[in-house]
């Protein structure tokens, strides 16, 4: 099993662990062609700098919007799918559904936007209907002011059928013994629902939401990217985007870093405190001290 385990390890040492000794360019005025070790120190310089950009308040402002959609919308939509699929008699059919719910999530999401905008871009299958039907085309793709909507649905469409898999998970663990009685004493299939698996669900659910809130500000990138240009920055421009823009394409590799690093302190410091609000509802959470 540890054997098992190496390619794994290797992989999170490679590519996430060593990188973060990178964050040290956030203190630095780092230029590429002279490296770290002879580029200068500015302090906090770079932080500075951030908080009086205003793209950056921006980004902040975006990210903070998709992140309550996708937490207010997103996040239930596996769990309803889960029941769904439970209380699904037929295991064929249990089978289909399945499949069909969590295929989107090996699509890319240039395949997903582009399925997207054949639907409802500006001559897609929607407003070409409307359009034959006399009425004016909607700029589903294109309006700012429902870009929030619009990707929530996105994300919802690719990957909630995958985020499904863990309560499927904990549903089987539930003790089946404990629908048999509740049904022997007259409890129906809502009742049966309110007082055993969503009580058994519980600790799984407030789990995967400490893991939310802490990456709350980490909206997505790609699905932002790839639609950038079609609805503005203004309403498009999330902290991972910014940070691309800024560092990659701006060369401002320090500010880039800056915001970053800002954006995983943030995250640790929510993980943490969300993880204090589960213990004290009596729930394990993501991790707890020793006792004794």
């Amino acid at each position: 099993m540890l054997l098992m385990m190496v390619p794994g390890v290797l992989f999170l040492l490679l590519f996430f662990y060593i990188p973060i000794l990178g964050n040290v360019i956030a203190f630095q005025d780092y230029q590429p062609f002279l490296g770290i070790g002879d580029s200068d120190w500015v302090g906090f310089q770079n932080f500075v700098d951030l908080y009086f950009n205003p793209d950056f308040w921006v980004a902040l402002r975006n990210t903070l919007v998709l992140a309550l959609w996708q937490l207010l919308l997103f996040f239930p939509v596996p769990l309803g799918l889960a029941l769904v699929v439970d209380s699904l008699m037929s295991s064929r059919i249990r089978r289909w559904f399945q499949s069909i719910v969590y295929l989107p999530h090996f699509l890319s999401w240039v395949l997903v936007i582009a399925l997207f905008q054949q639907v409802l871009g500006g001559a897609g299958l929607v407003n070409n209907e409307l359009r034959h039907l006399g009425l004016d085309a909607l700029p589903f793709m294109t309006n700012p002011d429902t870009f929030p909507l619009l990707a929530t649905v996105q994300l919802v469409w690719k990957d909630a059928g995958w985020a499904m898999i863990i309560f499927l998970a904990s549903l089987a663990s539930i003790d089946g013994s404990l629908y048999e009685a509740a049904a022997a004493d007259g409890a129906g299939r809502w009742r049966r629902m309110w007082h055993i698996t969503l009580p058994g669900l519980r600790s799984i659910i407030i789990l995967l939401l400490i893991l939310r809130i802490g990456d709350i500000l980490s909206v997505g990138f790609e699905q932002f990217l790839l639609q950038h240009d079609a609805v503005g920055p203004g309403a498009s421009e999330v902290l991972d985007t910014f940070t691309y823009f800024a560092g990659v394409v701006g060369g401002g590799w320090s500010i880039g870093a800056a915001a970053g690093l800002a954006k995983g302190i943030v995250g640790a410091v929510l993980i943490f405190a969300a993880n204090k609000v589960a213990h004290r509802l009596g729930e394990p959470g993501i991790f707890s001290k020793k006792a004794g």
